[in-house]
């Protein structure tokens, strides 16, 4: 019965219009196939041997709290990403990420609802402020910092310059207290013991607390002031480049959002149809989170090794420095996308760029192309002196 209906085309089978390949006829997940229909059948221009460049967020483990959960993807999940751990998080109305710091720098984007945030520095000034969907924050190394979700909850994404980070792995006040005797308590902040009879005997790391009041009520007079450099930045009111096909980006680095010196990224949004153009970065990996829709996306490395892998939200994307990648819109719904980088700055190559600013008289014979390609290089070349900044996804009608 199951070799009739899957030789009958009923299920997604790993061949290629050419004939290449057979039926699938033993045990298998096929709705797993068809996920990642580029892994089922790659392109015939993937070959040779690529490390996995994806992993699932809904493929991890889920750190239940009340208040909260969270889940992360670090180098142990996804063994390629060196450089990036990320770690995806949601607190309900009042929920807190209770006051920790960690040795690394962290980076966020709020995806959805509301939340509040505080901080003090290393020089006693604090920064105390609310932020929204897509807005970033971002806390140097060592930091303290608190997260509490606002009337509405949220759900955010943390990144940290680190593969091997874990969020499981932080310091925080109530650990420390747990594990510091009364008497020393006592000594250090000049109060009875009795004070701290009631203290956890555990890291809380998330926990129920109540909706704060408004933000107004809940500043905190700093003689110090607050920190010279905002701790904030609203992504989305950000002016993004428009490419000609509609489809968008918004850059933000050290250039825009000073104290982000260690964190680099751009949000994406490519329309149905759009991709995202082919490119390399050339000052380190780039570390991918899909928010909605549906992508491929393919990796080339040296020496005619190539892959293909299918995206959906919340999957996590990854591509070593300097190699090759494009990614197009696969679905019928916009994707949006971030790509983050362990960088003070953003930074990339288009190979239409490239190839539109080299003589053609070389790039002709180095690849042997027809003159169309010649004549749209030249096109490329005109709108590239024209709007340099937009030259971001190739556009149809460009």
């Amino acid at each position: 019965m199951l070799e009739n209906e899957t030789r009958s085309g009923n299920i997604p089978q790993p061949i290629r219009n050419d004939g290449a390949g057979w039926y699938d006829l033993g045990p298998r997940d096929v709705l797993r196939d068809i996920e990642n229909p580029d892994m089922l059948v790659s392109p015939a221009t993937d070959a040779g041997s690529l490390p996995n460049m994806k992993f699932s967020f809904s493929d991890t483990h889920m750190q239940l709290n009340h208040g909260g959960w969270s889940r992360e993807v670090t180098a142990r999940e996804l063994p390629i990403a060196t450089t990036i751990a990320g770690v995806n998080m949601a607190l309900t109305p009042g929920g807190v990420r209770e006051l920790h710091w960690h040795q690394q720098a962290e980076w966020a984007i709020m995806l959805v609802g509301r939340a509040r945030i505080t901080s003090v520095d290393q020089n006693g000034r604090n920064f105390i402020a609310d932020v929204g969907v897509g807005d970033l924050w971002l806390f140097p190394p060592g930091i303290p910092h608190s997260i509490q979700g606002l009337e509405e909850g949220c759900e955010f994404l943390l990144v940290f310059p680190d593969g091997n980070f874990s969020d499981l792995n932080t310091l925080s006040i109530s650990d420390w207290f747990a594990h510091t005797p009364k008497d020393v308590l006592s000594a250090n902040f000049g109060v009875p013991t009795s004070a701290f009879a009631h203290i956890p005997n555990h890291q809380l790391y998330i926990y129920q607390g109540t909706v704060p009041d408004p933000i107004e009520s809940q500043q905190v007079a700093d003689p110090q002031g607050t920190v010279p450099k905002t701790f904030t930045h609203r992504l989305l009111a950000q002016e993004p480049i428009v490419t000609p096909g509609g489809s968008t980006v918004r850059i933000v680095d050290s250039t825009n959002f000073p104290i982000s010196t260690e964190i680099a990224a751009s949000l994406l949004e490519i329309k149905p149809g759009a991709m995202r153009e082919m490119h390399w970065h050339p000052n380190n990996d780039e570390w991918q989170y899909y928010i909605s829709g549906t992508a491929r996306m393919t990796v080339k490395a040296p020496n005619g090794t190539a892959r293909t892998f299918d995206y959906r939200a919340g999957d996590v994307g990854y591509v070593p420095r300097a190699f090759g990648h494009y990614i197009q819109n696969t679905g019928t719904e916009t994707v949006w996308a971030m790509e983050i980088f362990k960088s003070d700055r953003f930074e990339d190559v288009s190979l239409n760029q490239w190839m539109a600013l080299t003589p053609h008289q070389i790039v002709q014979s180095n690849l042997n192309v027809g003159p169309e390609l010649i004549k749209a290089l030249t096109k490329e070349k005109q709108y590239i002196v024209k709007n340099l900044e937009f030259n971001y996804f190739p556009g149809t009608d460009k």
